[in-house]
């Protein structure tokens, strides 16, 4: 959990590393864009110009048209959180069924919009400040601060976030720094022992 460019995926990576499996929500919304019944209801609200010539959704062309009006996305929410939940639930099983498994990690940009940190034990927040966040959107995503900002005041707050997650990561300075945060929580969470193995 966190704003954009905060790092969140880097810290997922972390877990990862450590004997954590990713489910990763922005994955599962990809793929759920391909399923049939999904792309009908884009098709009938937004029309055929959110679609490539190969017929698929163009990502970027329905992100124009829901990111820049709360009711438009709130309607492709509607069309995709219940889908992108079923693929979570299906995820988190199979993890969970695995015994190397140590931890399931969910990196959900819109974790608590949609619904779905009723899935989880702990909540994370990667925490870094704005200037940091819009400079790390640019480089990775090619997002001017325009861009950057009109997404992030579509999530709710960085305060309301804070409220809800158990625990924060500060991702202000250097990644080997952030690794070591990382590591000494899931050694709060998961005990000194579980971490060493």
């Amino acid at each position: 959990m966190g704003g954009i460019g905060a790092g969140k995926s880097t810290v997922a990576a972390e877990m990862v590393r450590m004997g954590g499996r990713l489910i990763d929500a922005d994955k599962i919304g990809h793929e759920v864009l391909g399923d049939p019944e999904v792309c009908c209801e884009i098709r009938r609200r937004w029309g055929e110009g959110v679609f490539a010539p190969d017929g698929r959704v163009a990502r970027q062309a329905l992100g124009r048209a829901v990111f820049s009006d709360r009711r438009e996305l709130e309607a492709l929410c509607r069309i995709t959180h219940p889908l992108i939940r079923r693929g979570i639930q299906r995820q988190i099983a199979e993890a969970a069924g695995d015994p190397a498994v140590k931890l399931i990690v969910l990196d959900a940009a819109v974790l608590f919009e949609a619904g779905w940190d009723d899935l989880c034990t702990h909540v994370v927040l990667v925490d870094a400040p704005d200037e940091v966040r819009a400079r790390r959107a640019a480089a990775q995503r090619g997002w001017d601060r325009a861009a950057w900002r009109g997404r992030e005041i579509m999530q709710i707050s960085l305060d309301k976030k804070r409220r809800k997650c158990d625990y924060t990561v500060d991702n202000r300075s250097s990644v080997s720094c952030l690794q070591e945060q990382t590591r000494q929580l899931l050694q709060k969470i998961l005990g000194p022992a579980e971490c060493a193995q």
